[in-house]
């Protein structure tokens, strides 16, 4: 068996690998120490209190250890668990929120036009830190999930694609659609 120190120094690719390998729940502990924080953070996001992200990161734990076996190392650990906590959130909400966000129908005929540039960045970044916020919690936990992944933690393209597993132009298309509801949302809020 490897020492504490050498588990320690583990890749978190090789890490996994021998979780799974193992099943061996001390090396699954040393998994859980290096991303328990981060994860906390993302569910403390979602769910604005403190007891509730705790369960949450407990429930995705549990979740991740009975699933990592289907980790196949085509994107980095951290943003294939990065992915699995936001889905796992963005379940959360969808399931359990007496909510009910809009759902605006939009015209999208320009989506072809989307570059990286991302022309409408400058709008988008002048919000009101307050304001957005508000309208973050307006727009639907799908739409929240990808802004915060490109804006607040930013993830490239090529690793929100990797993580969502689905294609770059429907990513360009999803921050697009989030970004315009985001804008439409707080621009109501003005008053």
């Amino acid at each position: 068996m490897k020492t504490l120190n050498n588990i320690t120094k583990l890749s978190d690719e090789d890490l996994v690998k021998a979780i799974v390998e193992t099943n061996n729940t001390l090396l699954f502990e040393t998994l859980y120490d290096r991303y328990s924080t981060l994860v906390y953070n993302k569910c403390y996001g979602f769910a604005k209190d403190g007891h509730e992200a705790k369960d949450l990161t407990q429930d995705i734990f549990l979740k991740l250890f009975v699933k990592l076996g289907s980790f196949k190392g085509k994107s980095k650990f951290s943003t294939w668990l990065y992915a699995f906590s936001y889905n796992h959130c963005v379940n959360y909400v969808t399931r359990n929120t007496a909510k009910k966000f809009e759902k605006d129908s939009v015209d999208y005929k320009d989506l072809e036009n989307l570059s990286e540039d991302e022309e409408d960045d400058s709008s988008f970044l002048k919000m009101k830190v307050d304001k957005l916020k508000v309208a973050l919690e307006l727009i639907s936990p799908e739409e929240k999930m990808i802004l915060l992944m490109k804006y607040q933690d930013n993830l490239s393209i090529k690793e929100i694609v990797s993580a969502m597993e689905i294609g770059e132009s429907a990513v360009k298309m999803r921050i697009k659609r989030a970004k315009d509801k985001l804008i439409a949302v707080y621009n109501e809020n003005q008053n």
